[in-house]
């Protein structure tokens, strides 16, 4: 299973309805009759794990009663579908809810609130549902429609007893789905505050007991997250795990919520992995959101317990290899890929299937790339047949060749590549320049960029390239005159006022200036890590180490760049934490051994990590 970045997962119903999904039933039975268990109230499959609860409808156990429709109400309704279908559908409302009526029938009163959804008119489908509740008081079709109603007019405040008494009728193995449900449309209302009261509310019996107060938990504190409050959000994860240990709600919540300013959040779903019946899916999640966090042998020592325990999934698998291989542990992230492509045949989600394939070829070929087996390299690269993936698939191939020396195949390989769109002309173009700048052919890169740049002169990629093949061919003056002229074309390219501002400080030259331009770089992203670096940088060289480190351990912690390491070490290096220097250049090392202000560095340094 696949989570997003902010790692949702469980409560995954469409919004046809708040808690009238599977509405099987074919007709309200008779007022004596007491409600027997609804249908399940998740539209698509429950979550692996949970329990199959088989669909139920409240009529499916009521004998067939004789239709009260008359010849006269069968006209009625006849006409009122006719002129709702001609467009005039509030006075087919009106027909079908007097027919409704006088047959006391729950699917002519659906019929009319349906009419009345279709005509954009939410008081009109609240009379509707209301007259219906009336004529056929036991219905819980009729409440749920009212309980939809009411969240979609946000009239959140009357829908607390409805919600209670809906809860009320949900048999138990089936309430952490309505649970989910009701996170997931409350969540919606304009007044998050009012919503999380509500249905805090509306759960308080279920709140205290052990069989429901995990989900009943799990679902406040979603609301509340919504609402903003993430410690309130905290402390019903703790309160619901505290109810019900092995209930997933409240470590999912926890999931969401691990954040350094949350310290107490990450313990909740290592309690809940600890448990036997810790779904591998949370595992899996759990990794993500240590990658996510840059802690990356924390999600290797999770994916190799989820691998031991659960050796049949795939997914675990790749991202496993892939942190194996970012750690150069070669021959293990190559045993990890390709027992990844062993299972992959078992993902029930053929697009994940295709990019999880495509992605483990190329870090295969990367793999045989690293060890000179070019031969290897190629023959992964080959296996890629996804449309959407063979332009990356053809470009590593040209690089391959280049490393080879074989740069003119290379180059004729990438200029062999089709160019159906301007996006694509771009990407080739873009593709044989990185050949050139990857095999240090500085002045025939730049030589293409001057020439692309005289077609299109106001493009700003091209000038931020050649600025910065200009900068690597030591033209510093044709450089800052390009970055210059690309800050006055676009004054919030944050890129332009960075690089020039490195530039400088790189060269200890017009130290101000370059700080000056550095903060402007922040203003305009202060969560790029790589500008932070920069700043970082500039305020070494003005000997303002304290910040300096500050600056550039923040920068590392957020992203751990092999030439934000080369810079955190020297800093640390000066500053006479000689050990933690060695320490940040090792682990850099292990990235990227090859980078080059890394390598500059050490050898200016003479440290041999």
């Amino acid at each position: 299973m696949t989570l997003s970045p902010r790692r949702s997962r469980l409560a995954a119903a469409a919004f046809s309805a708040l808690i009238a999904i599977a509405a099987q039933a074919q007709t309200d039975p008779p007022p004596p009759a007491a409600p027997t268990s609804p249908a399940p109230l998740i539209g698509p499959a429950p979550p692996p794990g949970a329990p199959a609860v088989a669909p139920q409808s409240n009529d499916d156990k009521t004998p067939a009663q004789p239709s009260a429709m008359t010849a006269e109400m069968f006209y009625e309704v006849l006409v009122g579908e006719l002129t709702a279908r001609s467009g005039e559908p509030g006075d087919g409302f009106a027909l079908l809810l007097d027919a409704a009526r006088k047959a006391r029938d729950g699917k002519l009163f659906q019929r009319a609130v349906e009419v009345a959804l279709q005509a954009r008119s939410g008081d009109a489908a609240l009379t509707a549902v209301r007259a219906w509740k009336e004529a056929i008081p036991q219905s819980r079709e009729a409440r749920r429609f009212e309980l939809q109603i009411l969240i979609a007019l946000n009239r959140i405040g009357e829908t607390t007893e409805l919600l209670r008494a809906e809860v009320a009728a949900t048999p138990e193995v089936e309430r952490p789905f309505l649970m989910a449900l009701i996170a997931r449309n409350y969540g919606r209302a304009t007044d998050k505050k009012l919503a999380a009261s509500v249905v805090e509310q509306a759960l308080s019996d279920d709140l205290k007991k052990p069989g429901t107060g995990g989900a009943a938990w799990a679902a406040v504190g979603r609301l509340r997250l919504a609402a903003g409050d993430s410690s309130g959000a905290l402390e019903a994860a703790r309160q619901g795990q505290e109810m019900d240990p092995s209930s997933e709600g409240p470590a999912l919540l926890a999931l969401e919520l691990i954040d350094p300013a949350q310290p107490l959040a990450e313990p909740i779903v290592k309690r809940y992995l600890a448990s036997p019946k810790a779904l591998p899916e949370m595992s899996m999640a759990y990794a993500r959101v240590l990658v996510e966090g840059h802690r990356y042998a924390d999600a290797s020592e999770t994916l190799s317990a989820l691998t031991t325990s659960h050796p049949e999934l795939a997914e675990p698998w790749l991202l496993l290899g892939s942190l194996q291989g970012q750690a150069r542990q070669d021959a293990a992230a190559e045993a990890s890929l390709k027992r990844y492509l062993s299972l992959a045949s078992t993902q029930r989600d053929p697009e994940a299937r295709d990019r999880g394939q495509t992605q483990a070829y190329l870090l295969l070929s990367q793999l045989a790339e690293r060890r000179k087996d070019f031969t290897a390299a190629d023959s992964w690269l080959a296996r890629i047949d996804n449309p959407e993936d063979l332009f990356a698939a053809q470009a590593r191939r040209a690089a391959l060749l280049a490393r080879q020396g074989k740069m003119p195949q290379a180059r004729e390989l990438v200029r062999s590549l089709p160019e159906r769109t301007p996006d694509e002309k771009k990407l080739k173009f873009q593709a044989e320049v990185q050949l050139l700048r990857d095999a240090k052919q500085y002045q025939a890169a730049y030589d293409m960029l001057v020439q692309a740049e005289l077609a299109t002169p106001n493009d700003p990629d091209l000038i931020y390239d050649q600025a910065m093949m200009a900068e690597k061919l030591n033209r510093l003056d044709e450089m800052e005159r390009l970055l210059r002229r690309l800050i006055e074309l676009k004054p919030d390219n944050q890129n332009a006022y960075n690089a020039l501002g490195y530039s400088f400080a790189d060269r200890k030259v017009r130290l101000d200036e370059a700080r000056t331009l550095i903060q402007k770089a922040v203003q305009l992203a202060p969560e790029d890590p790589f500008i932070a670096d920069s700043l970082g940088w500039v305020e070494f060289r003005l000997g303002n180490m304290p910040e300096a480190t500050r600056i550039l351990e923040t920068a590392y912690k957020s992203r751990p760049d092999p030439e934000i390491g080369a810079h955190l070490g020297e800093v640390l290096w000066t500053a006479g934490e000689r050990e933690r220097a060695i320490s940040i250049w090792k682990e850099a090392s292990l990235a990227d051994a090859n980078n080059e202000t890394l390598q500059e560095t050490l050898k200016r340094l003479r440290v041999k990590p």
